[in-house]
């Protein structure tokens, strides 16, 4: 991987777009310093902090580099993109108009893509409204409880999200990898350093040695394992041997060539964690903007939810929330893959050039074992990202370790590099047959 890096940065042109995307996400890291007009940053910040890492909004600030914490003009951050994104995803399923722009090449996306931008605007309105309207009602947010105040932070916080979505379109144009998975990387990797150094504060540093020094072995291959676990999940995939048939058309032979299909083991990726994470987050966010006190029916259902109760020795009860948890992952992990991954059309394709699975008709039945097949990899792939999703759970409850380098966070990063890398490898195999064409 290094080696491969400083290969890149040998190539000038690679190299511009290796700088040009680091410039981008400095000015990220800048942008998230700035804070909303007329925000009594410090008064959030205490409030902020009184709420548990695992609470709603502690999710949603791993996903925002601490912009959301620092309530800078970048709080919203890409997660209207994200939501965006996905709701153009589902909605390509269930309008066949959108399918029909998806088959239709570069024009077909260039109209989801422009759609995608729209609804993301529409988003990042619509929640900083709620958030302005929250703030609001809260005495001792705002510098002074103005309709015209209120106006200014939604126009800011919207611009921000809409300005984020703009930078990331930039990297992937001009820069190296996916624009809006590095902008997410970034912020999540900015969130690492204080967390680790919070974890070795609690728990080793002021210790007896040979506890601390146990502690520190044990944060160490907790942290490796799960990045680890991680890789392997990522790479992990199922390749299904395809062979086509050889055709004769006057003194030439066509086909004969073998392939094949590889099926990830870990299909939808990190979807089905943000699925499920974002209902069971959303009545929380509801109940703490309004200022429930959380009593009643509500808060012990609320109470259910929140992730800081699961694993709780004194209040094991709140795990059945985890167990919901873990079976809405392998839910969305089928859900996500039957939305993106069709048996019944590759089967149709691979009829159609003439390809066919050996020991397996053509047709129906090459649908039916793809089908099992991947009811099978996805299984096992589920089971792979509830231990990731989980186990991070499972410490805090336990021990009260909270980081945001969770489950969800370390598939993002770990994809999105290896991805990267990828990528460049690409682009510099690409230069070199580039360069004996050219001689």
């Amino acid at each position: 991987m290094f080696k491969s890096l400083m290969n890149a940065l040998k190539v000038k042109e690679i190299r511009l777009k290796i700088l040009f995307t680091l410039a981008m996400l400095a000015l990220i890291r800048l942008g998230s310093a700035i804070p909303v007009p007329g925000m009594n940053t410090s008064v959030f910040r205490n409030w902020f902090q009184g709420l548990t890492e695992s609470d709603a909004f502690g999710f949603m600030d791993r996903f925002t580099g601490g912009s959301f914490e620092n309530m800078s003009i970048l709080a919203l951050n890409i997660t209207p993109y994200i939501t965006s994104s996905i709701i153009i995803q589902l909605l390509t399923i269930a309008i066949p108009k959108f399918e029909e722009w998806q088959r239709d090449g570069e024009d077909g996306r260039k109209k989801l893509t422009a759609l995608t931008r729209y609804i993301t605007v529409a988003l990042a309105l619509i929640e900083s409204i709620a958030m302005s309207i929250g703030f609001y009602r809260n005495t001792g947010f705002l510098t002074s409880q103005s309709i015209f105040l209120v106006i200014q932070i939604v126009a800011a916080l919207t611009a921000g999200s809409a300005f984020l979505m703009w930078i990331g379109e930039r990297i992937t144009e001009n820069g190296v990898g996916n624009g809006i998975s590095i902008v997410l990387t970034i912020n999540i990797l900015s969130r690492m350093p204080s967390d680790i150094s919070s974890l070795f504060g609690q728990f080793v540093s002021g210790k007896p040695i040979a506890r601390g020094v146990v502690s520190a072995i044990v944060i160490i291959a907790v942290i490796i394992a799960m990045v680890v676990l991680v890789v392997l999940l990522n790479g992990a995939e199922r390749r299904i041997p395809v062979q086509y048939a050889k055709k004769i058309q006057g003194r030439k032979t066509y086909g004969g060539s073998r392939s094949e299909i590889p099926l990830k083991v870990n299909t939808a990726g990190v979807m089905p964690i943000i699925f499920a994470m974002s209902l069971f987050q959303f009545p929380i966010i509801i109940s703490q903007l309004v200022g429930y006190n959380g009593s009643g029916f509500w808060g012990q259902f609320i109470a259910y939810l929140n992730q800081s109760n699961w694993c709780n020795p004194n209040h094991w009860n709140y795990s059945i929330g985890l167990v919901v948890y873990i079976l809405l992952l392998i839910f969305f992990a089928y859900f996500y893959t039957s939305i993106t991954f069709n048996p019944i059309e590759i089967a149709d394709n691979m009829k159609k050039q003439g390809g066919f699975i050996p020991g397996i008709r053509p047709g129906k039945p090459t649908s039916d074992y793809l089908t099992s097949i991947l009811n099978y990899i996805i299984f096992i792939g589920a089971c792979g990202l509830t231990i990731i999703g989980v186990l991070p759970i499972f410490f805090n409850g336990m021990f009260g370790a909270s980081v945001s380098f969770g489950g969800t966070s370390l598939i993002i990063v770990v994809s999105v590099i290896l991805e990267t890398i990828k990528q460049i490898e690409s682009q510099m195999l690409v230069r070199n047959y580039k360069g004996f064409l050219e001689d």
